[in-house]
């Protein structure tokens, strides 16, 4: 842990350039208008078939392919990624396939051991053949063989370049087939790693086609006229941003691309907090133990609170947009490496400059503004104490979420620690809090003295 005393003069630079997630951003935007204007397209080049905007699943999934492309075309071509030591990657090695086929064999052995018990766990859980998650399940099951087949080569050709290919994985499969070289810890890291990506990728493929279709397959030009309709079409755009580059960035966990699952977060807090916040086990929301917005119109409530102050309406909708863009920014700043629970180098640019928790900060910011939960219709003292409390223990959760996050990252990146050190005297939004908490312990400690 960090002495109070260190001083971290500058801010350490980030391992993901500003302009990977912006290249995502701009070949997504390129699909979404394609896909809006889509009817206006087809009959200025005179194309066959139905003249309807592309809204369904498919056209969604494919926005993926458009944000993803640029950003490993940028991260190989421009930052040069695949060059970093962090990769574990040496290009310069050349061994022969059978120095390295048997521990290759092993890590396959691993990788598929590690696919068959999660494909096992989307069988079981029952949820995961209802509602929006069918469409993930069609995407993962039409994947898998490709994927089985197209491993082979990639673990025959990776393994031949890595410094030290006995990497988790390979221990988790020299556990399967009963070799004594392997540790205990590796494999935990394997299993928690995985355990991530197979219970995130499958909720955030669930989300991209219903997110999608609400931007696209409104008349945009019917939301511009008043704020409340322009500020749920800018609101819509931030949210489809965020679940489409999040998405990318669960998918594309590749040591070549430095994107890697360095360590997934080891404390039980961590993964408690973070999966209430998630189905099946979210506790927030309707018929749920956390509700805060029983007598009210949910996220519209300040429409409805403030619809009759124009002038109220338009600053009001500004600010949401605004907190909606920084959570989305939050996102966006990841590039090809964002997802929870996980370390995969350290974020420094961006929001980030200004607290080390931007898209916590912006959500529960925007949860509050936007729903407003003391203004009730049934005008009931116990709704509004209800609504605010409730909301309370909801910001409370995000808030043991991100320190439960700072204690992994503490522990595994001096980088990290030295960016924290760095957020607490100069971040724009840290510092001043820092400096409040300190004078606050320093004025008890006084008092405990002087009783």
């Amino acid at each position: 842990m960090i002495s109070p005393r260190q001083s971290a003069t500058k801010r350490p630079p980030s391992d993901v350039s500003a302009a990977v997630g912006l290249t995502g951003v701009a070949g997504l935007s390129l699909w979404i208008a394609v896909c809006h204007f889509w009817p206006q397209i087809a009959d200025a080049l005179a194309l066959p078939g139905p003249r309807a905007r592309l809204v369904g699943p498919y056209a969604a999934l494919l926005g993926l392919v458009f944000a993803a492309v640029p950003m490993v075309i940028w991260s190989l071509a421009v930052d040069k990624v695949h060059r970093r030591g962090s990769t574990g990657i040496d290009w310069s090695l050349d061994r022969p396939m059978g120095e390295t086929l048997d521990i290759s064999v092993t890590k396959l052995a691993g990788l598929w051991a590690t696919w068959a018990l999660i494909a096992a766990l989307y069988c079981l859980c029952r949820w995961y053949w209802q509602s929006s998650y069918l469409i993930a399940m069609q995407v993962l099951g039409t994947l898998a063989p490709p994927l089985f087949v197209l491993s082979i080569a990639y673990v025959l050709w990776l393994d031949r370049k890595l410094v030290q290919p006995r990497d988790a994985c390979w221990h988790f499969g020299a556990l399967l087939i009963g070799r004594d070289s392997y540790s205990i810890d590796q494999v935990w890291i394997h299993l928690r790693a995985w355990a991530v990506k197979g219970f995130f990728t499958a909720f955030m493929i669930s989300i991209v086609p219903g997110g999608f279709a609400n931007l696209v397959a409104p008349d945009w030009g019917r939301m511009l006229a008043n704020p409340a309709g322009l500020a749920g079409l800018l609101i819509t755009v931030m949210f489809v941003l965020d679940e489409q580059i999040g998405t990318v960035g669960y998918i594309l966990t590749m040591k070549p691309l430095d994107a890697q699952i360095r360590s997934a977060n080891p404390y039980l807090a961590g993964w408690l907090s973070a999966l209430l916040c998630y189905p099946p086990f979210q506790i927030m929301g309707q018929d749920r133990p956390i509700f805060y917005l029983a007598g009210t119109d949910g996220d519209n409530n300040w429409i409805r609170v403030l619809g009759d102050y124009g002038a109220v309406m338009w600053v009001w909708a500004g600010l949401l947009v605004f907190l909606t863009a920084i959570y989305a920014w939050a996102t966006v700043a990841f590039g090809i490496r964002f997802s929870n629970l996980t370390y995969r180098g350290v974020l420094t640019n961006g929001p980030y400059a200004f607290t080390r928790h931007p898209a916590y900060v912006s959500k529960n910011l925007f949860w509050w503004c936007a729903t407003l939960p003391f203004f009730v219709t049934t005008h009931s003292a116990t709704d509004m104490i209800r609504n605010t409390f409730f909301l309370g223990c909801v910001s409370a959760i995000y808030f043991w979420r991100a320190k439960t996050e700072e204690r992994h990252l503490l522990a595994e990146d001096p980088k990290y620690r030295e960016y924290w050190q760095w957020m607490q005297q100069h971040g724009l939004i840290t510092a001043p809090l820092h400096r409040l908490a300190a004078a606050l312990a320093k004025r008890q400690l006084a008092g405990r003295e002087a009783a």
